[in-house]
């Protein structure tokens, strides 16, 4: 393959890599299917394909519905106990984040919702929301009608509207709450945690990995219980972090979120979801496997000083 036809893969690999993100909630798979379109690139006839970002969307949105269909998958996501990789805000994988829709449907609230979406509402809710594909172009990769388009985006958003929980926060007040969270959660407060939590509040956690399945937790005095317990520093929990951990603020996937670092290694996270000032969703990821990209990322850029410097 010639360096004109590597150039025009090139210029749409973060296009391709952030579509793939939005499809599959995992970095590494969505690099996988990236990979696997070059592979198919560069075994195809250029000189019979008119538009190659064209072509490359609709190559890489198959390659995920594939994924997305497979066996291990199926089992995986029906189960209910899969979370999405998160990633650092400014992360060319997380794509286009000009407008509140293109927000949305990267971060870890709805990436999780979209697990209750069939791949190909999936697919044309991705397309459609995420990177303003006209139906007549979705109908094309997705080889569906363009009415079986509009109907299949229009159900999706039906389905994240029903289960969206807050709309758009200003990142200055969304902090402030994490900051007051943390504080209580790490003093101990469980009164003033459960202030702070809407009634309708739900937190999710890999359990660091260590459980079979997902760890979940509604009502208001529940998860306030679980964020203590959470929060509260054991020499075991050390030990499994290899120290102390630096509790750090960021944002992940557009979310505000609190970020465990030990020795410049990130070993965990949570991730807010905020909802008239309250916390009304907390994700909690530490399996190691769900956060390669994000400590990759965080070893590259400068951060502010930790809210806590020790824990």
């Amino acid at each position: 393959m010639d360096s004109a036809a590597v150039d025009r893969f090139e210029a749409v690999r973060g296009r391709l890599a952030s579509l793939a993100y939005r499809m599959l909630g995992s970095a590494t798979d969505a690099e996988d299917a990236v990979q696997d379109t070059f592979l198919r690139w560069q075994a195809a006839d250029h000189e019979q394909i008119r538009v190659a970002e064209a072509w490359l969307t609709k190559v890489v949105t198959r390659l995920c519905l594939d994924r997305l269909r497979s066996a291990q998958a199926r089992h995986e996501r029906a189960a209910g106990d899969w979370l999405p990789e998160p990633l650092l805000d400014g992360d060319p994988m997380l794509g286009p984040a000009d407008t509140f829709e293109q927000r949305e449907s990267v971060s870890l609230a709805v990436l999780i919702l979209m697990e209750r979406l069939s791949p190909v509402e999936r697919a044309a809710y991705v397309l459609r929301e995420a990177f303003a594909y006209p139906h007549a172009e979705i109908a094309g990769i997705l080889d569906i009608t363009e009415s079986a388009s509009q109907q299949h985006v229009h159900r999706a958003r039906s389905r994240v509207a029903a289960e969206r929980r807050g709309g758009e926060v200003d990142p200055a007040s969304a902090r402030r709450v994490v900051e007051e969270f943390l504080a209580a959660a790490t003093s101990g407060r469980t009164e003033r945690l459960v202030e702070l939590l809407t009634a309708d509040v739900i937190a999710v956690s890999d359990g660091a990995g260590l459980a079979r399945r997902l760890l979940r937790y509604r009502t208001r005095e529940r998860v306030a219980s679980y964020v203590r317990a959470g929060f509260r520093p054991t020499p075991a929990k050390r030990r499994l972090a290899g120290g102390s951990p630096a509790m750090h603020i960021a944002r992940l996937n557009g979310s505000p979120a609190v970020v465990a670092v030990v020795a410049d290694r990130v070993v965990g996270a949570v991730a807010f979801g905020i909802s008239d000032g309250r916390v009304a969703s907390l994700h909690g990821i530490a399996a190691p496997g769900r956060l390669g990209r994000l400590d990759a990322a965080w070893g590259q850029r400068p951060f502010e000083p930790p809210v806590i410097a020790s824990w």
